[in-house]
């Protein structure tokens, strides 16, 4: 008899998560793990990414900060060493920072290109020989407000305008690999990223009125809808399947 029957045991996948400490990264460590795979968090403080693997034993927190030279190959090198392969990459670490044109200054600007623009971009290059090996996925975490207007955080909406653009260019090029490019553009969800954008509470509340108002299903979304969208996109199931930017987005994207 020849492939495997019910008795061979299958080789459980290993998933890098970048922003592993919070949130939609939180999130969709566990929900992986929850499928039996081995998860690498990734993250920059060491407390997040341990309540993160408290959940399931089969998540591992990795400290690291992406943006730094040199991290995103020691990163692979000790999931190669751990594990010796890996099968999905979740590029889903990402900063904003508000400011409209006039007040932006370099520092801002420079920190949103490299975690939501360049870290992902040599994550994705430290990990193609093990992704080739593996016939693996890349799924990058963009925002469906890149897709529209966002007066206030046009750089950040521009970083993950160009992060989908990467995700297009590198389905087209690593498909003669065997490897798989995807994307998920989440909309107004609910994850600690609102509080890092230096606005004041009331400015915060008064964002996600507006979020809710331009949302058609009009409420908040949660990071285990979108981090299900990542796991769903990385299933072998979905192996014809790349190139492909989904928004989970509660219909924000194509409403008027």
């Amino acid at each position: 008899m020849t492939g495997m029957d019910s008795t061979t045991p299958r080789t459980s996948r290993v998933v890098a998560v970048t922003g592993a400490g919070t949130g939609i990264g939180r999130a969709t460590a566990r929900a992986f793990a929850a499928e039996g795979a081995h998860v690498i968090a990734v993250g920059r403080r060491l407390e997040p990414l341990v309540e993160t693997a408290a959940w399931d034993a089969r998540i591992t927190p990795l400290t690291a900060d992406v943006t730094a030279r040199g991290e995103p190959g020691r990163i692979l090198r000790a999931v190669r060493e751990t594990h010796g392969r890996l099968d999905v990459l979740v590029n889903n670490a990402g900063i904003v920072h508000s400011g409209a044109l006039g007040t932006l200054t370099s520092e801002t600007i420079e920190a949103q290109l490299a975690t939501n623009v360049v870290a992902p971009a040599l994550m994705a290059q430290a990990a193609l020989p093990l992704l080739e090996a593996s016939r693996g996925v890349i799924v990058n975490v963009s925002t469906s407000v890149g897709q529209r207007a966002w007066p206030g955080s046009s750089v950040y909406a521009a970083t993950k305008t160009a992060l989908e653009s990467l995700t297009r260019s590198w389905a087209v090029e690593l498909a003669p690999r065997g490897i798989r490019v995807v994307a998920v553009a989440p909309g107004a969800v609910d994850t600690p990223i609102v509080e890092h954008m230096g606005l004041t509470p009331e400015q915060r509340a008064a964002l996600r009125t507006r979020q809710r108002a331009r949302t058609p299903l009009a409420r908040i979304g949660r990071p285990e809808e979108v981090a299900w969208a990542i796991v769903r996109l990385a299933a072998p199931a979905a192996s014809f399947v790349t190139g492909v930017v989904l928004p989970v987005d509660g219909g924000a994207v194509v409403a008027c």
